[in-house]
């Protein structure tokens, strides 16, 4: 199977590159890892067409969707003319590396869009920090529509049980699922895309993300922290914390079925996740706190996963002034303040208005002081993604109890 998704990459990137329908431009060429038809790729048009009413230089957009990944490295080393790429700001940085231009002399000068600020000080911190620790010092990419993965929840049922503050340890949490269940709602649910983040998290907060993710980068998962998650998960779906559609929720079943119908008040995400379901729930209530700590040797709330989208110069563009020229316009002023409302995400500049709907996401993430990556490493792997999905599952469902999930994990 990974042999014919490998020939299957091979063979789509090369309709690209030989097919001789790349388009002449003799302006900024941007390929893009939006859709035309989403809130991001809508709002990225009209900047351009904005951007050459301004400028005189004309922006052809080619938006690919996800699927830009298949082909951006191999067109980049194809020689294909591409001035500005985007995608995951870790992907970028992990890929395409060696076809990034160092941006560190753009980022620091003064832009009449920055005021008295240079431009690296305008921008938020976090994630500029960011950047330029995925670069090794130096800044390659510059961050738009940040994200914090944190449990997002239902105000409103938490209020109806009762519940005044946001879990900070274990025994909170426990405390807060069972006023919860007092009403008829369960505290969470999750589905298959976010079941290895949820098994991440726990982990990262029994014994730290080094361990975690050393766990899944050594396919290694026969330590007492195993037995460990299983008990306190064990507990919760024993007590009904848990809705028992998780244990076969396929995506978006969790969000949709679950948590927008009011099933459960709690659900571990990313900030996307009020964009992705505002038609279900155009009134909801939003509230969002970081995964709560569990024991002494684990992370705190401190430490959690966030990052953005990234853009990117081609090392090789015969326009990289121009090139950043844009990327300022999209990253500060009115472009980024209408990205963040188009799309329900949040803005990358620092004097930006945030959604209502994120306004206690903005505390966790200006409260990160340490970097976890995605699931504590639990995706990395395919094989040990799949794993822990199945395994997670048939605890949910009641297959295994902890004793017997820990086994099942030692394989």
């Amino acid at each position: 199977m990974k042999r014919l998704f490998t020939v299957l990459i091979i063979v789509i990137a090369a309709v690209f590159i030989f097919s001789g329908c790349e388009k002449k431009s003799d302006g900024l060429v941007y390929w893009s890892m939006w859709n035309e038809v989403e809130p991001q790729g809508q709002v990225i048009a009209r900047a351009a067409k904005a951007f050459t009413e301004e400028t005189g230089i004309p922006v052809e957009l080619n938006f690919y969707g996800r699927d830009v990944r298949i082909i951006l490295e191999t067109s980049l080393n194809a020689g294909r003319t591409i001035d500005i790429f985007d995608y995951g700001l870790e992907w970028l940085h992990e890929y395409l590396l060696d076809h990034m231009l160092p941006l560190d002399e753009y980022a620091q000068n003064i832009y009449p869009a920055t005021g008295e600020l240079p431009f690296n000080q305008v921008i938020n911190q976090t994630l500029f920090n960011l950047a330029r620790t995925l670069g090794g010092g130096q800044i390659f990419a510059i961050p738009y529509q940040p994200f914090v993965c944190a449990v997002m929840y239902n105000k409103d049922l938490f209020d109806q049980a009762g519940i005044t503050s946001s879990p900070v340890n274990w025994d909170q949490m426990l405390d807060a699922c069972a006023k919860l269940k007092a009403i008829g709602v369960a505290g969470f649910t999750v589905d298959d895309a976010y079941m290895s983040t949820l098994f991440g998290y726990t982990m990262s907060r029994i014994v730290g993300m080094d361990i975690a993710g050393s766990m899944s980068i050594n396919n290694d998962f026969t330590g007492p922290q195993v037995l460990r998650f299983g008990q306190i998960w064990e507990n919760m779906i024993r007590n009904g914390y848990i809705t028992p559609a998780s244990a076969g929720n396929v995506f978006p079943q969790g969000q949709v079925n679950d948590f927008a119908a009011g099933k459960a008040a709690m659900y571990l995400n990313g900030t996307w996740l009020p964009n992705e379901i505002r038609n279900s729930v155009p009134n909801m209530r939003w509230g969002a706190f970081a995964f709560p700590a569990i024991d002494p040797a684990g992370d705190g709330i401190e430490t959690n996963n966030f990052g953005s989208q990234g853009f990117a110069v081609n090392k090789n563009s015969k326009l990289p002034d121009e090139a950043f020229q844009f990327i300022l316009m999209l990253t500060t002023g009115k472009w980024d303040t209408e990205l963040a409302q188009v799309s329900g995400g949040i803005p990358i500049a620092i004097d930006a208005v945030w959604p209502e709907s994120l306004a206690e996401a903005r505390v966790i993430l200006e409260n990160t002081t340490r970097y976890m990556p995605w699931a504590a490493r639990m995706e990395d792997d395919e094989e040990v993604n799949t794993i822990i999905k199945d395994r997670f599952a048939r605890l949910i469902r009641g297959d295994f109890d902890a004793q017997g999930f820990a086994g099942a994990m030692r394989r």
